[in-house]
C-alpha cells in the first residue's frame, strides 16, 4: 500500500489527509489516527498490518499488498537532490536540518545521516532519532535490528571497520556481493550506489513500525556498476 492509496481511501471515507499527492505528512498521519480511533485500533498514525487491513476492507479501491514504508517513499522522492558546488549550500538540505533541529551550516559537511533523519523524521512523527544523527555510525543504535530488507536503514563502516567514519542509507536491493543503497551524499547527491556487503555494520528498522515477518529481499543485476568506495 502506498501513501497515495492511503490518502485516496481516507479522503473517500471522509477523513482529511491533506493534498492527495503521495507525500506523507502530519495531516495524513492525523487522518490515519482518526480512522484508527473510529476502527478501535491503536491511534499511532502508522499504517501497520491491522490498519492496512481495515483500510482495504473499507474501500473498493484496488491497492498494493506491499507493506508501507513511508520513509523510503520520501527517500525516493528526494532522488537527484544534490549539493551546490562552492561556498553556497542547497537550501533543501539545510531545511532538512532546520526541520529536525539539527545544527548544520553547510552541505560540505557529510549529510548521509541528515538525509536519513529527514526521511524518518518527516514521516514518522513518533519515531525517536539517534543522538547526533549526522554521525552515520550512530544509526547502528536506531530502532530495532532486522535482516536487510526493502526500506531498512543500512549502516556501513568507511575507511576502516575499527574507525569512526561511516555511511548510512536505505536498502534498495542486492546481488551476491553488494547492497544497492538509496542514500544521500553519494557522489554529492541522493542516488543509488552499490556498497560491498562486507562493509555492513547492521540493518535497522523503525521501532514504531511493525517489521516485516520475512525479509523483502530484492535481487538486482549490478551489471557494470562499480562499487562505491568512499561516500563522503
Amino acid at each position: 500500500m502506498t501513501t497515495l492509496e492511503v490518502q485516496k481511501i481516507l479522503a473517500r471515507l471522509g477523513y482529511k489527509p491533506g493534498p492527495i499527492d503521495g507525500i506523507w505528512g502530519r495531516r495524513t498521519a492525523d487522518a490515519v489516527r482518526g480512522f484508527q480511533i473510529a476502527s478501535g485500533l491503536d491511534p499511532d498514525g502508522v499504517v501497520g498490518p491491522l490498519t492496512a487491513a481495515a483500510l482495504v476492507a473499507a474501500t473498493d479501491l484496488d491497492v498494493s499488498d506491499k507493506p508501507m514504508t513511508v520513509w523510503y517513499e520520501e527517500a525516493a522522492r528526494q532522488y537527484g537532490t544534490k549539493e551546490v558546488p562552492g561556498p553556497a549550500s542547497n537550501r533543501t538540505i539545510l531545511d532538512w536540518a532546520d526541520d529536525r533541529g539539527i545544527p548544520y551550516r553547510s552541505d560540505d559537511i557529510p549529510w548521509c545521516g541528515l538525509f536519513v533523519a529527514h526521511c524518518i523524521g518527516s514521516t514518522l512523527d513518533l519515531e525517536p532519532l539517534p543522538s547526533s544523527p549526522l554521525t552515520a555510525r550512530r544509526w547502528s543504535s536506531f530502532g530495532i535490528p532486522v535482516e536487510p530488507t526493502m526500506g531498512a536503514v543500512l549502516v556501513f563502516w568507511r575507511g576502516s571497520r575499527s574507525g569512526w567514519k561511516g555511511h548510512v542509507g536505505f536498502y534498495a536491493g542486492e546481488d551476491d556481493g553488494a547492497y544497492r543503497v538509496l542514500g544521500g551524499n553519494q557522489s554529492d547527491m541522493v542516488n543509488f550506489a552499490w556498497i560491498a556487503k562486507d562493509r555492513l555494520i547492521g540493518a535497522r528498522w523503525p521501532s514504531t513500525v511493525p517489521p516485516p515477518i520475512e525479509p523483502d529481499v530484492f535481487r538486482v543485476a549490478r551489471n557494470s556498476h562499480a562499487l562505491s568506495r568512499n561516500e563522503a
